[in-house]
């Protein structure tokens, strides 16, 4: 346990996630080293991921606060099912990006979704090039492992005829036929390897990225006629593509999260909102009903954007019939199981743990002793908890900039003590905040798959 406790971050990894910390942002690399207090929603998503590598599909719904650790969440999850060898896609919502919208706001996301393409291979994005360029030197393999010599002359036939039978299971689905025709094209640029043949494999790529505004753009890139192009009305349909087919390159599903969800909640049009909810509700219909298999979407967004009457999910009843609480689930008892998880407040003693884990990385970064003891630890988390209302509201986000800036001020300040930048008051702290100090805190530590009871 201790050698956990004390393992060695790389320190490109352990910089961006202290600056992410620091900023209040969640870290887009080394979020597993900070990952405290959520094994059971862990678990759960995991759960999903089984799932979705059995052929089935999920969707999940995670609703906190702002700084509760929703998106903190989605990057640990995005890290684990890379290791598992899934292909993830992650975005952000905002007034230009949403799931159903005119004017190219649609079609947005799906090209957000596709530049933060990643496989194990690409964990920081843009995978595209090299998903398919895998795919390729797979078939290769399972010619050459059926006897089939490279050197032969019907080597490459014989490779165009196997690409032909694994692309013939998607032209079935809406938009098959042009995907199954422009992955053709790339592979056929990709294995003559010409000046002219890299334009071929860029346009190709272009329009799978959903970068053309017409068909006669495409065309003229292409070299050949398209029936459809990836627009704002479609781009799911491809999104269901592309779930499919990665499944035939050999990898386990598709991950797609999306977060910032609170900007569609934000949309004042009433009729722009529902379409946007009505989007959702194609979704959660495709995945639940077992129609778009290998695809697993979750969803991260405030209580506003689910619960609000007015304006959020439940202000559409056809959503809202299928994502409230059932009336027998009492108040206090989780629910793990159904398509909403609502993140709980972090334990004080969880709370703990994260300081200090984050004080050992500090530590490790800066190649210091911080300037802090055991109980100056505890005054600041018995601080943060004294103030109203923290020990129901209180986030880690929050805490975590407030405890960076004094670390920071301690180590660049010689002569400050903690007292001084933490003034301490005789304001009564609550009982739970009072507990810390009688019993010890959860070891903080890294998490991996492999710790949970799954």
């Amino acid at each position: 346990m201790e050698q956990r406790s004390t393992q060695q971050v790389p320190r490109r990894v352990l910089g961006a996630l202290l600056a992410s910390v620091s900023a209040g942002v969640v870290p887009r690399s080394g979020a597993p080293y900070i990952a405290i207090g959520r094994k059971d929603e862990i678990a759960a998503l995991l759960s999903d991921l089984e799932q979705v590598n059995e052929g089935g599909a999920g969707m999940r719904f995670l609703v906190g606060r702002y700084g509760s650790g929703k998106s903190f969440l989605m990057q640990l999850i995005r890290g684990y099912a890379l290791e598992r060898d899934f292909v993830t896609a992650d975005c952000d919502l905002s007034p230009e990006r949403r799931l159903y919208g005119t004017g190219g706001s649609g079609v947005a996301t799906y090209r957000e979704l596709m530049k933060n393409l990643a496989s194990k291979a690409s964990p920081d994005g843009g995978a595209l090039p090299k998903i398919i360029a895998r795919w390729i030197a797979s078939l290769q393999a399972e010619l050459v492992a059926q006897g089939h010599s490279p050197d032969s002359p019907t080597f490459e036939s014989a490779l165009n005829a196997r690409l032909v039978q694994k692309l013939a299971e998607v032209e079935f689905l809406v938009g098959g036929f042009d995907f199954a025709r422009v992955i053709t094209a790339y592979y056929r640029a990709y294995m003559s390897g010409g000046e002219q043949d890299r334009e071929m494999m860029s346009a190709c790529l272009r329009w799978l990225r959903g970068e053309f505004s017409t068909k006669t753009e495409a065309k003229n890139a292409l070299g050949f006629s398209v029936s459809v192009i990836i627009d704002d009305d479609n781009w799911y349909d491809f999104l269901k593509l592309w779930a499919s087919l990665v499944r035939l390159m050999g990898y386990r599903g598709l991950v797609v999260f999306i977060d910032e969800c609170v900007n569609l909640y934000k949309i004042v049009h009433r009729v722009s909102r529902e379409n946007n909810y009505e989007k959702i509700l194609s979704m959660f219909n495709d995945t639940l009903q077992g129609r778009a298999p290998g695809l697993e979407i979750v969803f991260g967004g405030t209580p506003q954007f689910l619960e609000d009457s007015r304006r959020g999910l439940f202000s559409y009843e056809a959503l809202r019939s299928r994502l409230c609480d059932s009336r027998f689930t009492p108040e206090g008892f989780k629910n793990l199981i159904g398509p909403v998880i609502r993140l709980r407040r972090l334990s004080d003693d969880e709370l703990f743990a994260l300081i200090t884990r984050i004080t050992q990385l500090y530590a490790q970064y800066y190649n210091v002793k911080p300037r802090i003891t055991e109980e100056q630890q505890v005054a600041f988390l018995q601080t943060c908890l004294a103030r109203a209302g923290a020990d129901s509201m209180i986030t880690p986000r929050e805490m975590l900039r407030d405890y960076m800036t004094v670390l920071n001020v301690l180590m660049q300040n010689p002569e400050a003590s903690f007292e001084d930048i933490v003034k301490t008051t005789s304001a009564p702290v609550s009982a739970t905040a009072g507990a810390i100090s009688e019993q010890p805190a959860p070891e903080a530590r890294k998490f991996t798959p492999d710790d949970l009871d799954f």
